[in-house]
């Protein structure tokens, strides 16, 4: 009998479906990155430099303006002092070891001398008739407050009893400088009063003026101070 053939088709080895799948997958990987790749390029063109760092808001305040005074005082002249403080307090009948205190202060600050224009009248200004000359009668510099330098001040030696160091490891309160930097402003005070510190204040003031005057054409300019009550008594 003739052999039927069969009608099937032989069967295809597994590795060669395989092998036809593979190029696919590989083409489709290929479109990805083809189009993930200028997808991507987009993306980091958006992100910020520094996607994750950290962005500071101010939420401040606007400032206040709280006081608003005109200058009418001239600061002429400005002096610097300077002062040893050297302060004792013993307990009678006891040695210094067992109670007392010694403390030694540098105090520095500063003084201005100051003529107060608030004070000036209308006639404290004399001009003549052609604007050439100027007559200008002015109070006498005052000397302002001390201020002390607390970068240039400090306590230079301390030396204290049995009793007030046993004081102090006891008590919350801290030691009170207070009375010895007041002795030292008074101090200080003095020393600026015994100085020239009005008389420059003086010499600047009137070049102050007579300058000023001269700008604005005036030639002959005649500045005089009241004298001070210590020159008066």
């Amino acid at each position: 009998m003739p052999t039927l053939l069969s009608s099937r088709p032989a069967p295809v080895e597994p590795t060669a479906r395989r092998r036809r799948r593979v190029p696919l997958r590989l083409l489709a990987a290929g479109i990805g990155v083809a189009v993930l790749v200028p997808v991507g390029m987009q993306v980091a063109d958006w992100l910020p430099e520094n996607p994750f760092g950290q962005d500071v808001v101010d939420r401040s305040t606007t400032p206040l303006l709280l006081a608003l005074q005109d200058v009418e005082e001239y600061h002429a002249a400005t002096g610097t002092f300077q002062v040893v403080v050297d302060r004792e307090e013993d307990t009678r009948y006891v040695p210094s070891a067992i109670s007392g205190e010694r403390v030694q202060l540098l105090a520095t600050g500063t003084v201005d001398a100051y003529v107060d224009f608030a004070a000036l009248d209308a006639g404290a200004v004399t001009l003549s008739g052609d604007g050439t000359t100027a007559t200008i009668e002015l109070p006498a510099p005052q000397l302002d407050e001390v201020r002390i330098d607390p970068e240039e001040s400090r306590v230079l030696d301390r030396d204290r009893g049995l009793v007030e160091r046993i004081g102090d490891a006891v008590s919350e309160d801290p030691v009170d400088d207070s009375e010895l930097y007041a002795l030292a402003e008074d101090r200080l005070a003095a020393a600026a009063a015994r100085s020239d510190l009005r008389d420059r204040a003086e010499t600047n003031t009137r070049d102050m003026l007579t300058g000023l005057a001269g700008s604005l054409g005036v030639a002959e300019v005649e500045v005089s101070f009241a004298e001070t009550a210590d020159s008066a008594g």
